[in-house]
């Protein structure tokens, strides 16, 4: 039976959930994609695994050709979408999300970043923002979908929060001890951004939330390179030496 639609307070448009209360039709969707993963023998899986997979339980698109931070979308909502690995995901506090290269010496003619940090950091968030106008451009509703993962793909948490703007004034940039920038939130104090000037990675601390969904997966018998040529019917015949 299809669920009923959900209203979404903050933006009152129909979706087939509001944010962050994922069904658990579509939690065990996900968790059948990644039994599917360790039945064909693979011990982890990447960003575009995870893209395919949440695509897949929602009934949306993965993106072949991501829109600026869009990974999936369904009707006029998309979701930028984040896997992470730690070794004890049911505990986590906190995530750090890799959110992509932010190079303000290109945009902004910023040649030495650690000249004038503040300048720096307000420029690499100013980089952040207009990739988010990007998307917004496109879907007019942003989230980002995070997956914690543990290492043997047993334990997950999986969360979603909205994808906005930061306002840049709200955060003062300093440089930590491996010389990267760290952006903090003026009214709480907390360490919100980590850009690092070599490479320009941007990264975003995202806390867990205690509304976050907490799975375990049972696996399967692993199949074999053998049986599954058998499955297939397998024929020496299929292999052309030339």
């Amino acid at each position: 039976m299809k669920q009923p639609k959900l209203r979404d307070s903050k933006h009152l448009h129909e979706v087939d959930y509001a944010i962050n209360q994922i069904p658990e039709n579509v939690v065990t969707q996900i968790g059948a994609g990644i039994v599917y993963l360790r039945y064909i023998g693979r011990r982890d899986m990447m960003g575009d695994d995870w893209g395919d997979i949440f695509a897949k339980a929602i009934g949306g698109n993965h993106l072949a050709s991501p829109v600026g931070i869009a990974d999936v979308e369904k009707g006029n909502i998309a979701w930028s979408l984040k896997t992470v690995k730690q070794n004890n995901p049911f505990g986590a506090k906190s995530v750090r999300l890799i959110s992509g290269r932010c190079s303000p010496d290109y945009s902004f003619g910023i040649e030495d970043p650690h000249d004038d940090i503040q300048k720096t950091g307000e420029a690499v968030l100013a980089i952040w923002n207009s990739r988010v106008d990007i998307a917004l451009s496109h879907y007019p509703h942003l989230r980002v979908n995070v997956l914690i993962r543990d290492y043997d793909l047993t334990n997950f948490v999986l969360f979603e929060e909205y994808l906005e703007h930061f306002n840049i004034a709200d955060y003062e940039w300093v440089e930590n001890s491996n010389s990267n920038l760290e952006g903090i939130e003026r009214r709480t104090g907390l360490r919100k951004f980590v850009w690092q000037p070599h490479g320009a990675q941007f990264t975003i601390l995202a806390p867990v939330p205690s509304s976050a969904v907490k799975f375990k997966v049972h696996h399967p018998h692993r199949v074999t390179q053998d049986e599954i040529l058998e499955k297939i019917g397998f024929e020496s015949s299929w292999i052309e030496i030339i």
